[in-house]
């Protein structure tokens, strides 16, 4: 479970970080959204952010190693980016339907997930 709940808050981190950095590329869809200035869609997207820190923050402090979690600092981050791959390739393959795979991405995450492997070899 100490490992487990770090990784769980991380992916809800991410669910937010990317639905605020990517997010407002989809909601020009909405008909309110068509006339908003840009410093609009900032503050919109740093509210949305807001919401990863409630998650980020405590999921780096449990996790980390020197707080008593499972983790080094260097692992965390490498969880962390792999964690932002996976939510983002599935955001993109979600909401933006002309995005597609190609297999030098997946070639790309391949080697994402040997960096992981290498990070946490003793």
């Amino acid at each position: 479970m100490r490992i487990l709940y770090p990784i769980g808050l991380l992916v809800m981190s991410n669910v937010f970080m990317t639905l605020a950095w990517y997010g407002h590329l989809r909601f020009k869809d909405f008909k309110w959204f068509d006339n908003l200035p840009l410093v609009a869609v900032v503050l919109i997207s740093w509210g949305i952010a807001l919401f990863e820190y409630f998650f980020q923050v405590p999921a780096n402090r449990m996790g980390f190693r020197e707080n008593g979690g499972p983790f080094s600092l260097v692992e965390l981050k490498v969880i962390q980016e792999v964690i932002t791959l996976i939510v983002f390739s599935g955001f993109t393959l979600v909401f933006f339907k002309n995005e597609t795979l190609r297999l030098n991405h997946l070639i790309g995450f391949i080697f994402l997930v040997l960096a992981v492997y290498f990070i946490f070899k003793k």
